[in-house]
């Protein structure tokens, strides 16, 4: 039972302790992991400059030079392969562990099957945070900071403009994921009396619930599908200053400007990733309210737990 003078951790807190808990006890399996993470990353940020020398290679008639980068592109895709097929053993592993450790935590509450059965199904969101979303967020910080010192360095009016666009959008950060914390608790509310409705519910209180449900994720869709077309107009505006400024260089050859579009792809891309991984985030925040693992290490409570 929890003191008043010990009240019970927030819901970031938990998410804190419970990720923690994971890294801690799988920290070998992640750390092969996200290291071929980070590898793929590197060859990624290279790639348009060794793409670019490779087109200068092929107009300068250079045949071996041009012809090493399909090497390079062998290499990135044995490190995707490898990644992939570690993961699955990683997290299936990790999974499995989890789920029993949340049924024993969930049990202490006094809770009926349904709710912790719908909280089993949630806490899968820890390790797809792991599996999907921390490699996500790796590859988008390496690539959006990356691809903006690359542009610094070769097209500096370019990574200017990167580093304006980033300080506009994270001005609107919190008032975002604020909402999205909202819509997320009203949904996973719902959630969790799903097994009830479906079991004595009438059908027109089905009808609700589901219509409901539909609604609170239609403007979760609409709230990212926003964010998209914010972070597009910003974009649009990047490429087509960038191109202007490019196009009244002198000198400027072919593989400089296929090396400049990339990087503004890439950062591109990486901001696009954004509204779905603070919808991540928020998900996990209301998660971390109602699945409680931070006291759960090998699924046995303590004596003082059983009490």
């Amino acid at each position: 039972m929890t003191s008043i003078n010990n009240p019970p951790p927030s819901s970031t807190e938990n998410v804190k302790r419970t990720l923690k808990h994971l890294a801690v006890k799988n920290w070998k399996k992640l750390s092969v992991t996200f290291s071929l993470v980070i590898a793929e990353n590197v060859t990624y940020l290279l790639y348009p400059v060794l793409a670019g020398i490779a087109i200068n290679a092929i107009l300068a008639g250079n045949a071996l030079t041009a012809a090493l980068y399909g090497l390079m592109i062998l290499f990135i895709w044995i490190l995707g392969a490898t990644r992939r097929s570690i993961d699955t053993r990683t997290f299936a592993h990790i999974y499995a562990g989890l789920a029993v450790s949340v049924i024993v935590a969930q049990r202490k509450y006094q809770l009926n099957h349904s709710t912790i059965a719908a909280r089993v199904v949630l806490s899968r969101e820890f390790v797809d945070f792991f599996e999907m979303h921390l490699p996500m967020l790796m590859t988008s910080i390496i690539s959006l900071f990356g691809a903006a010192i690359m542009l610094l360095i070769i097209e500096f009016h370019a990574g200017v403009m990167c580093v304006v666009i980033v300080i506009i959008l994270s001005c609107f950060l919190k008032g975002y994921t604020r909402k999205n914390e909202l819509l997320f608790n009203r949904l996973n509310n719902r959630l969790e009396k799903e097994v009830d409705y479906v079991h004595k519910a009438t059908t027109l209180s089905l009808n609700r619930h589901y219509s409901s449900l539909a609604r609170l994720r239609i403007s979760l869709s609409d709230r990212e599908a926003l964010g998209y077309l914010a972070i597009g107009a910003l974009i649009a505006l990047l490429f087509t200053l960038s191109i202007i400024l490019m196009t009244s260089t002198q000198g400027v050859n072919a593989g400089h400007i296929y090396s400049v579009m990339t990087y503004m792809w890439m950062f591109a891309t990486s901001l696009d990733d954004a509204p779905q991984l603070l919808e991540k985030f928020s998900q996990l925040k209301d998660i971390g309210k109602r699945v409680k693992t931070d006291d759960v290490d090998t699924g046995i409570l303590s004596p003082q737990q059983k009490s």
